[in-house]
């Protein structure tokens, strides 16, 4: 979607980099100021404030990665100040050692909803509630610091974000690194219910998968780049995300022309959803250096 054209408003007080982030609250403008760390974007299907929290050296880099967090629906009912490192400086922070791992900045986009961003993190997957302000964001963000080459990178609910990014037609995207991302979420459940894993009743999990948008059914829209490397990255054992879904992706771009591959990783039990030793990180810095 595009941004609709509206004059900037006066650069309005930033928040105190300690202080709670607010989660969960529509898009203000009042509290969205023409700054680092907030990005207003008049949507045509609204306005969104998106907040990201960057490491040192974004501005005018040749590479950088952006970083989508998982889902972190667990937290909704929980006051912003008893969230875990729910402040701009924890974040940053965060970013900084991710960078220096790295070797090139990261920057985290926080998904609406979460971490300051405006929205309702429960409507996550849906298109035009997550995935096209994203999208939007991405665009503002790099434009605003100059980024040259974009590495983006996600997990789990992140990592689908990620996804649907590509099918939405995303170019100048040297990297995706996926790790643990969901798919055909109605087989999914299926597969959950068998192992124990998260799944809706069947009769909520219909009414859920026909609101969101499963970036696996929309593969034709992922743009033509011989250059862009994508990696997708799970553990067979995962009992949030099924592999095989996971890989089905895979196929799906290869089958299409597309540079893509499957990892085998290690998650950490019992659930096998979460990759060991920043093995996303790793592949994202790799990948970015041409590995």
């Amino acid at each position: 979607m595009a941004l609709l054209a509206a004059p900037l408003s006066q650069a309005h007080a930033l928040m105190p980099p300690e202080a709670p982030l607010p989660w969960s609250q529509p898009a203000s403008r009042a509290d969205c100021p023409d700054a680092d760390g907030y990005l207003w974007l008049p949507l045509d299907t609204g306005d969104v404030c998106l907040r990201y929290f960057a490491s040192a050296g974004l501005q005018g880099a040749d590479t950088a990665i952006v970083y989508f967090t998982g889902d972190r629906d667990r937290l909704l009912n929980t006051p912003p100040a008893q969230i875990p490192a729910n402040t701009a400086q924890a974040q940053t922070a965060a970013m900084d050692a991710f960078a220096r791992q790295a070797g090139l900045p990261v920057v985290m986009l926080a998904r609406p909803g979460t971490y300051g961003s405006s929205g309702d993190h429960r409507l996550r997957r849906r298109l035009v509630e997550e995935f096209v302000p994203l999208a939007a964001g991405v665009d503002l963000l790099q434009r605003r610091h100059g980024i040259r080459h974009l590495v983006l990178w996600g997990h789990s609910g992140g990592a689908t974000a990620v996804a649907a990014l590509l099918t939405l037609g995303r170019q100048g995207v040297r990297c995706a690194v996926m790790t643990s991302p969901a798919f055909d979420y109605l087989e999914r459940w299926r597969m959950n219910r068998t192992v124990g894993g998260p799944a809706p009743s069947v009769a909520r999990g219909q009414v859920l998968a026909r609101a969101m948008y499963d970036p696996l059914a929309h593969v034709a829209g992922v743009a033509a780049d011989p250059a862009r490397a994508v990696h997708v990255m799970g553990d067979p054992r995962d009992k949030v995300t099924p592999f095989v879904l996971q890989a089905e992706f895979v196929q799906a771009l290869q089958a299409a022309g597309h540079r893509a591959q499957m990892h085998q990783a290690q998650a950490a039990p019992p659930m096998f959803h979460n990759l060991r030793e920043q093995a996303g990180l790793r592949q994202a810095a790799a990948c970015a250096r041409g590995g």
